[in-house]
Order: structure tokens, then sequence, then C-alpha cells
């Protein structure tokens, strides 16, 4: 008896294929590329169980608010006969801006750290044996890192609005330039029209070189406009009123931007050189040291020079709330004592310090050794 004839195999050759059904060599690439989320969580533990890292988060992030905040509530509630509110404009803008300051340098340590434990522990070559992508390896520390930076300044940030909003001293119903009661919350067009009907309280309270028709011809050095003694009158509100709500929200975003750019440009600059040591100092120098002097002096023939910091350009993007004198867009008025840069540049260098140095980090690490 014969056999019977075998059934007839069915085609599978795209099955057999290399490439799936549907996919290209291209998209696996970019798939084999992009970080998982159990290297993502892999790493976010590697940085969280570094105490030396997180004690220095927590203390220069979250510590100052709550150091500051906390005494100050105590004082007034033991002694309110001599001790305000605890809630105050000024210190809402001293405590912000030093969140920022040190909301940089804390994420640039935290953005080296995360680009240099593995080449310091000595098992960066054991990841690249196991096939993974070094893109995604690098790709994975930015959530990463950001995960234990952001919350940490969304604690602090949340505590300083709340004491400030909810234990602050009474709003005024003026604002006080000079000793003169001046109507809040007027705009530029709004404030010329109170100096033409108050000609001598406005005199009084913006200065002698005041622009006021029917006064006669200007005297030597006159203002031209109205746009200082606004800038005044601004930074005057801002110093004896509250953030609104929508003010603080901008602040928030703001520091959230700085703290980000911190990482990313630590994490590039760390990749890099492969030294946590020399890019921790390295950006600390930059925006304790080089920031400052480029935002507050001008420096013949190089002002295009200075303005390409990145520093300069998040100092002229700095919300109204925390910077009571200069000019800049997006509502805030900056704190540089350098003219101001075009809106589109200052946008191109945020941008470009962000995809640059993430650039070069990637780079690297898809190029060194193992």
């Amino acid at each position: 008896m014969t056999s019977p004839a075998p059934a007839a195999e069915p085609l599978l050759s795209e099955a057999r294929s290399p490439v799936p059904l549907g996919r290209t060599p291209v998209t696996r690439r970019l798939g084999a590329s992009m970080p998982t989320w159990p290297l993502i969580a892999t790493k976010h533990l590697e940085l969280r169980k570094r105490r030396g890292l997180m004690i220095t988060v927590a203390v220069m992030i979250i510590g100052p608010t709550v150091l500051v905040m906390g005494l100050r509530l105590a004082f007034h509630l033991f002694d309110p006969a001599h001790n305000g509110p605890a809630g105050d404009p000024a210190v809402f803008a001293a405590l912000a801006n030093l969140m920022a300051e040190f909301g940089f340098i804390v994420a640039a340590v935290v953005g080296a750290a995360a680009a240099t434990t593995d080449l310091n522990d000595g098992v960066f070559r054991y990841l690249v044996i196991t096939g993974r992508s070094r893109l995604a390896l690098y790709l994975a520390r930015i959530p990463a890192g950001l995960a234990i930076l952001l919350p940490a300044l969304a604690i602090a940030f949340t505590m300083l609005c709340l004491v400030t909003a909810y234990e602050s001293v009474p709003q005024p119903n003026s604002v006080s330039v000079s000793n003169i009661s001046v109507p809040p919350y007027l705009d530029q067009a709004q404030l010329q029209t109170w100096i033409h009907q108050h000609p001598r309280q406005a005199a009084q309270a913006f200065g002698p070189g005041l622009i006021v028709p029917g006064l006669g011809p200007l005297p030597p050095g006159a203002k031209p406009s109205v746009a200082t003694d606004y800038a005044n009158y601004i930074g005057s509100e801002d110093q004896q009123f509250e953030p609104a709500a929508n003010e603080m929200f901008k602040i928030g975003l703001w520091l959230s931007l700085e703290v980000g750019i911190g990482f990313l440009v630590g994490l590039g600059l760390g990749s890099l050189t492969g030294q946590r040591t020399l890019s921790t100092i390295l950006l600390i120098g930059l925006e304790i040291i080089v920031t400052p002097i480029f935002a507050r002096t001008p420096i013949p023939y190089f002002l295009d020079g200075q303005r390409l910091d990145v520093g300069v350009a998040m100092d002229q993007l700095r919300p109204a709330g925390l910077a009571p004198t200069g000019g800049g867009p997006f509502g805030g008025r900056g704190s540089l004592g350098i003219p101001p840069m075009p809106t589109w540049a200052m946008i191109l260098v945020i941008v470009g310090w962000i995809v640059v140095w993430s650039v070069l980090g990637a780079w690297r690490m898809m190029t060194r050794d193992t």
C-alpha cells in the first residue's frame, strides 16, 4: 500500500523572511534605538540608590524652601506680634530665583552622574555586549534623571506657592512708588494716562526727567518715553503684590525648563568627556561665574558671543514675578544688563543648547570604545 502523498507545504516565505511583515529595516532600527521601560526603570533605580546624590538633590532643591518657610511659619505662630505672615512676595521671588540657581547646578550634577556611572563602575562594556542599542542606553538616562529632579522641584515650588498664597500679608490697594500711591495693575498706556492726569505726583514718584505734555520744553537728559518708569512701576508692584496664579504657573514652567536644560547639558557633557567631576566643575563655573558676567556687563565687540550663553537667554526669559527690572518677551522682563536679543534668537539659543549637547553626548556614547 502506498503512503498518502504529503500535504502541500504552505507558502511561508514571508514568515521566514528576516524582516517581519509590515516592518522595514529602518523601522526596526528605530524601534531598537528607543529605550524600553525596563531599561529606564533600571537606570532610575541605579541613580536613586546613590544616597549621596539623592541627599544633594533634596538639600539643594527642597531644603532652602523648607528651611526658610518653616522658620517663617514657626516665628509667626509663636510670636505673631513681632513676626508677620510667612508669605511675602519678596521672599517668594528670592526663593524661586535661588531654586533656579541651585536647580541648574544639581541637575548638571545628576546629568553628569547619569552619563558616567556605567563607565566608572566598569559595566558599560557588559551593557554593550548584551546587544542593547547604545542610543537606547543614552536616551534611557533622560527620563530616568528627570523623574528624580522634577518631582523634587515640584515639591519645593508647590510649598512655596501655597505658603505665599495662603499665609501672605493682605494685598495693598495701591502701588507705592517712592512713597507715592499709584493705582495697581496698570498697563503702560494706562500708566501714561495717569502720569498726564497727575503730573506732580508722577514727578515725585518717577523722577524729574519725566515727559509730561504741557509742562514746557524737555530738560536735558529727559526720558523719551514712559518705558523706564513703567519698568520701575512693575518692579514695585511685583515686590508688593503676591504673584497671581497664572504668573506662578509660568514661573513653575520656567523653573522646569531651567532644570531640564541643566540636566541635558550635564548629561551631554558628561558623556562627551567621560568625567563626572570635570563636567560638574565646568557647569558650576558657567552658572555662577560666566553667566552673571555675560548677563550684566556688555563686552565690547563680543555682545553676540555673550548672547550665545544659555544662561543669558534664560535670564531674558525669566518671568515677570522674578525679574523686577529690564525688558523681555513672554511676559518676562529679564534681569539683563545688556541689550536683549530678539525673541527668535533667544529661542534658538535655548533649543540649540538642548539639541547640540544631546547630539554630542549620544554620538560619543555610540562611538566610545568598550
